[in-house]
This record gives C-alpha cells, structure tokens and sequence, in this order.
C-alpha cells in the first residue's frame, strides 16, 4: 500500500489499517499455551491471556463459541486455541478472537462425543436401521435454505431422478437454536405424514465444518428425535470424515449431501442405458424365437398327414379297441359266473341251518353233563360245610358255655373280667349256653 510520506494518519485509521492487515495476512491459527487471568463477565465472552515461557497473547472467546467448551477453562490449564488474529481497536490491543478451545491431547469437544455416544449406544438409540424407501416418492430435506447442502441435493437429484418430490423443510443447522428447531420439524413432519402417506422419506443434511459448526447434530435430545421418528431418516452432515450421532441414530449415514442424495434415487442415465441394454437383448431373444418357431412350423407341416388318412387311423384303432373291450367283457362277466358259484357252494357249507343243529347238539350235551355234575358238586360241599361245622363249633365260645360256663356283661354290653369292675346294686346280664339271666350285683368281694 502506498501512502504519501506528508499524509498522516488518525489513530483510528491507523488502528484499522493494522486490524485489516493481521486479519488478512495471519487469519486463522492454532496456538497452543497456558491460561492466565481467565475473566467470565456477565455477557457470557470470556476474556484470558494465552502464554508461554517468553510471550503472551490477549484472546477473546465470545458467548456463541464459549458454550461450546466442555469443561471449565482454569488458569495454568494448558490449552490449544483455533482463532482469528485481529486488534481491537478503540485501545490498540492485538489479540485472539478465538473460535474453539481444547485441551492438549484430547479434545474436550470430542471426550464429551465419546461419552454421549457411548451413553446413546447402551440405550439403544443406534440400532435403527430401516429401509428407506427406492426411490422415494416425496423426500422430505431438513437443513439450511441458504447452505450450499440443499444446493447440492437438489442438483443430484435434479440430474438423477427428477421425478422425485422434494420440500425443504429450513431450519438452522449451527448455532444455540439448530438442535430445537430440528427437533421440532421432525415431530411436525410425524405428525404430518399420517396425513400425507406419500411424504415417505426424511433427509438430515448440512456441508463441512469444524467440531463446533457441526455439534447442534451431536445434540443428545435430537438423536433422540431421530431414533424415535416414525419415518426412515438418512443423515449426511459434513464432510466423509465428520461423524456425528444423528448419524449414527439415523437409519442410514452418506458420507455427504450429494452422496446421500445418490444413495437415495436411482441414476436415471444408469436406468436408460439399462433399458436399451434390455431392449437389445429382448430384439435379438424375440428373432431367435421366431427363427427357431419358424423350423419348428417347418417340421410339423412336414409331419402333417390327410385328416383322411388320420381319420381311416383313428377308425382302425376303435374297431381294435371295441374288439378288445367285447372279449374283456365275456371275460369278466365269467369270472364274475364262476366266483359267485363258488360263493353260493361255500354258503350252503356255512348254511345257517346246519349251525343251527350243531349248537342245539352240542347244547343238549353240555345239559346232560350239567345234570349230572350238580348232584356230585352238591354233595362234595355239603360234606365240607359239615366239615367246617364242626370245626367252628370247636372253637366257638357258645360250646364253652354249653359246659356250664356263663359271660357277664354290664348295661352297656363291656364284658365283666374282674369283680372289681362292677359296684353293688349294678345289673348286670350273664349269657348261658342256652339263654339270658338278669342279675344284681349284691356285694364285691376280694379275690383273696
């Protein structure tokens, strides 16, 4: 820049032309260093100083960035910085209008990533993993109206499969406000498709960015919309690199919007190329059939006979089958003959009649022997029940008594066995061998 050596400059414009200067020379960098003098005023920027063992550096980190850091940032936390080099100019201070901070190692941004998604994937939330319909019929895109995603969608499917209804559905895709408008559009559109049945399809999509850019998709609450969302959902967020977790809620993840919108229609030059390729083969299979019906029309006509000479045939070959039918007849009508004369001889054998006789014979027998079996039977066991008399009558306690013997019994018919069982004025009753005597006990007396 030339400038007249007489010409001087206000503090101001100085200040400017050094702003301008740092902001396109340097841009954007990493710096990596210590945190001093961490300030946390009420508007949400927080201001520190970045520093290492010889310089330090003024850094500003504004409230729509800083509610992207993880984890509180402390003095002496050592620290990596992404931002841009810029001056402030009402008081001439160069510093750091950082963009992203992590720490050294790890990035907060990506140990909190790792922990809700291990957190999403114990609970399920990643196991969607449905069809989408081919090719939709009405593909329903969530993301910016001004991004260069949506202008990629369109001109693939544009190209590919124009018969494809698309409505953009614009919401914000960065920022404190993306998660919940996304949230709140895939509900509405829930909703909506039980009245549309041919709104068949959702699309969650937005270009490249860093870490922070893409983390409204890493929202907890949104991959749960995802998951839960009655219709199949393909998310395409960022570059092939970039993962987030409504990419892994989703049913299916493109590497990039213009990848996902090939992954979701048919090519259409693929598809014509395809039918002139089958059109060919159906020409060329069509004039090989007709070739090979035309021999085979050649052949049967060839073959063909006089419907006379066909005819006098058939004639010859009912007279042949009528002659064999006549004698299959006699045949079997003989057949028939003789078997029913062998029946009726073997009916006279069995005749009812002549079974008749026999039982009645075997009968009058059986009661001939009855007669003179039951007088011996009789006998047999009279005699043993005589037998059985006697020895009942041996044993029996009523011979006892017929030897003079008596059984006493009190009122309520106990057997009396000593005197001492019994009371003076008690009745008692003592069986004889031949009747019953009535008594009452006078006096008991001792054994002795």
């Amino acid at each position: 820049m030339t400038r007249n050596q007489d010409a001087s400059l206000s503090v101001t414009e100085l200040n400017r032309l050094a702003r301008q200067t740092l902001e396109q020379e340097v841009g954007e960098v990493w710096v990596e260093g210590e945190l001093s003098g961490v300030s946390r005023p009420s508007s949400g920027h927080v201001y520190f100083t970045l520093k290492d063992a010889r310089a330090q550096l003024r850094c500003a980190l504004f409230r729509q960035r800083a509610r992207f850091v993880a984890t509180p940032m402390r003095d002496g936390d050592h620290v990596k910085v992404r931002g841009r080099v810029s001056l402030f100019e009402p008081r001439g201070d160069y510093q750091l209008i950082v963009e992203a901070v992590q720490a050294v190692g790890e990035g907060e941004l990506l140990a909190a990533f790792e922990r809700l998604k291990a957190k999403l994937d114990t609970e399920g939330v990643f196991t969607n993993a449905r069809p989408l319909p081919y090719p939709p019929r009405h593909l329903l895109v969530l993301t910016s109206p001004s991004g260069a995603a949506i202008r990629d969608v369109l001109a693939v499917l544009s190209t590919r499969w124009p018969l494809v209804q698309v409505t953009l559905i614009p919401v914000p895709v960065q920022g404190r406000e993306a998660a919940p408008a996304m949230i709140a559009a895939l509900g509405l559109l829930n909703r909506q498709s039980a009245l549309d049945p041919a709104r068949d399809a959702i699309l969650v999509t937005r270009g490249g960015g860093s870490l922070e850019d893409l983390w409204a998709f890493n929202d907890e609450h949104l991959a749960r919309a995802i998951f839960h969302s009655r219709l199949p959902v393909m998310s395409a967020v960022g570059h092939e690199v970039d993962v987030t977790l409504a990419d892994f809620a989703a049913d299916r993840r493109a590497p990039t919007p213009s990848a996902a919108a090939e992954q979701l229609v048919p090519d259409r030059a693929e598809l014509l190329a395809r039918l002139r390729m089958l059109e060919t083969r159906l020409v060329r299979a069509q004039r090989a059939r007709l070739d090979t019906e035309a021999q085979r029309l050649d052949h049967l006509r060839a073959r063909l006979r006089h419907p006379g000479e066909v005819l006098a045939f058939r004639r010859r070959q009912l007279e042949q089958l009528e002659g064999r039918l006549h004698r299959a007849m006699r045949a079997r009508l003989e057949t028939a003959r003789q078997w029913e004369h062998q029946l009726r001889q073997r009916l006279a054998l069995r005749s009812p009649t002549t079974r008749v006789i026999q039982a009645e014979q075997r009968l009058a027998l059986a009661r001939h022997r009855l007669h003179q079996a039951m007088p011996r039977e009789l006998a047999r066991h009279c005699e043993r029940l005589g037998a059985l008399a006697r020895e009942l009558q041996a044993v029996s306690p009523l011979a006892v008594l017929g030897r003079g013997y008596a059984i006493l019994e009190n009122d309520q018919g106990r057997v009396i066995r000593r005197a001492a069982d019994t009371r003076p004025g008690e009745h008692l009753t003592a069986r004889l061998g031949e009747g019953r005597l009535g008594m009452e006990v006078k006096e008991c007396l001792d054994e002795a």
